[in-house]
């Protein structure tokens, strides 16, 4: 099977059997034992090219699911056997990636090395989906989620901080009122964002039903620039200020009376995970890690 996926992504036998480690003539063997066993054309050979057979290009597909679940199993059995070993795929939401990794990773090279860390920055929906579908093992973003059959372990929460442009009226105010929102023109990111969803709710509490948003980025790194230029201003988590207001000298930042507006960031995990203890582990690990950071760090049973 692996032969197989190997020729129908290279359409090539040569590049196959190099990019799998086999002899030429191993692969084309392989590939004819499984044409025999499912009884039915996989390739259709000619003395220039390999073309997939219609039955081929279908079955391409189921191959490559088999042997991604298999290498799922042989994963979920090597960590069982050697806990922080092997491959963690991390998926990580874009408005905490910048802000949290370089902590993420510093714990993880120093106290798990074995631990084969691999890191997938998507919006949360994508990241759901592939948690739930198995292409994900473990994620780092804002909660609460209500998805059930994924676990939340809490790590912190943090605030919410007002940016502004240069000579703003609330730039570099203390105590702002959240119905300030009322009057402000508000710069969002796109849609799909869970941050853009989480500034929209402190606009509705502040008692701002309608936003007109006009202006959207992308990022936060191109949000801040349009702050600077002038266009409005915008809602930044504190872990994300020192790096994105760095870029600029026209920009300025005021604090909200308390209780300030917050979001909460969690690792999240399929309920019933094999690593499940491991993940738990480093919760504890990382809530410790991230102290220095301008958070609130939850216990493990926030």
């Amino acid at each position: 099977m692996r032969a197989f996926a190997a020729v129908a992504e290279h359409l090539h036998f040569r590049d196959a059997a190099a990019a799998i480690g086999m002899s030429q003539p191993a692969l084309s063997g392989a590939v004819a034992a499984l044409e025999e066993t499912l009884g039915v054309t996989l390739l259709e050979r000619t003395t220039r090219k390999v073309l997939l057979s219609p039955a081929g290009a279908r079955l391409a597909v189921r191959a490559r699911e088999v042997l991604d679940g298999v290498q799922a199993l042989l994963a979920e059995a090597e960590a069982v056997r050697a806990p922080f070993t092997g491959a963690l795929r991390l998926g990580v939401i874009p408005t905490v990636a910048p802000y949290l990794l370089p902590t993420v990773l510093a714990l993880v090279h120093d106290r798990y090395p074995d631990l084969d860390l691999q890191v997938h920055e998507e919006q949360t929906a994508s990241l759901l989906d592939g948690l739930v579908a198995g292409r994900l093992d473990l994620l780092l973003l804002a909660v609460p989620l209500g998805i059930p059959g994924v676990v939340e372990l809490p790590l912190f929460d943090e605030d919410f901080v007002l940016v502004t442009p240069l000579g703003h009226p609330l730039g570099g105010r203390t105590g702002i009122a959240r119905e300030a929102l009322k009057e402000l023109n508000l710069l969002l990111l796109d849609e799909g964002h869970c941050l853009r969803d989480q500034a929209l709710d402190i606009c509705r509490e502040a008692g701002r039903e309608d936003v007109a948003v006009t202006t959207t980025a992308a990022g936060l790194a191109t949000l801040v620039q349009l702050v600077a230029g002038g266009l409005g201003c915008t809602l930044l988590p504190h872990t994300a200020v020192r790096v994105e207001t760095s870029r600029s000298d026209q920009l300025r930042t005021g604090s909200f009376a308390e209780p300030a507006p917050s979001r909460r960031v969690a690792l999240a995990a399929r309920a019933g995970a094999a690593r499940g203890a491991e993940y738990r582990e480093l919760a504890a690990a990382l809530r410790e890690a991230l102290r220095p950071l301008p958070v609130r760090v939850l216990g493990a049973g926030s």
